[in-house]
């Protein structure tokens, strides 16, 4: 199954974030799960990265050309995908990904598996399931799952747009939700398509 993980360059402040990227990459190979990521060497983007290439598995990076220049790009992966802009990686890792993990990180983190939320309301992800998970390392997300509260008590969205969203604090979590990966998606409701 190819997992596309959106997580920070940085580390952050609490080791366990670290200690989590690294467990995630780690099962990742372990069951043979590809890597999709923003091709990153430092950070979060780094350990996840490290522990799976470490335990043999496959990673494809997907960065744009101001990110190969600037030398930030990890070249030891099963492939490099060169995107000509922001826009372009996100929707590349958009299709190309069965399932969704969103690690603690910054801005670029927020934007890209808010992009993966709104695809997965309007039913934009296709019609089988691909599940939309948050890893709430140490309460990282609670923030961001009370403003999800205050946006269905505010009627900005619906209980199932809310539901939609995974919140997982372990890779047991992660399995469970990835249990149904591949089944019809029966919450696409679009009408969009």
């Amino acid at each position: 199954m190819n997992i596309t993980v959106y997580c920070g360059a940085a580390e952050g402040n609490d080791p366990e974030y670290i200690a989590r990227a690294r467990e995630l990459g780690a099962w990742m190979a372990e069951k043979g799960h590809r890597l999709i990521y923003g091709a990153g060497n430092s950070g979060m983007m780094g350990a996840v990265s490290d522990a799976l290439i470490e335990g043999g598995g496959e990673a494809i990076g997907v960065t744009p050309q101001f990110f190969v220049l600037a030398e930030e790009t990890r070249t030891d992966l099963t492939e490099v995908v060169i995107a000509d802009d922001m826009s372009t990686r996100r929707n590349w890792m958009i299709e190309h990904g069965d399932a969704f993990i969103a690690l603690p990180g910054g801005m670029g983190t927020l934007d890209e598996i808010s992009e993966v939320m709104t695809y997965k309301r309007l039913g934009l992800l296709g019609e089988l399931n691909k599940p939309v998970m948050l890893y709430n390392v140490n309460g990282y997300y609670d923030r961001f799952f009370g403003f999800l509260d205050d946006m269905l008590e505010q009627n900005f969205c619906r209980q199932i747009d809310y539901d939609n969203v995974i919140e997982v604090t372990c890779i047991a979590d992660i399995e469970r939700a990835l249990s149904a990966a591949g089944s019809i998606d029966e919450t696409r409701t679009s009408k969009y398509k």
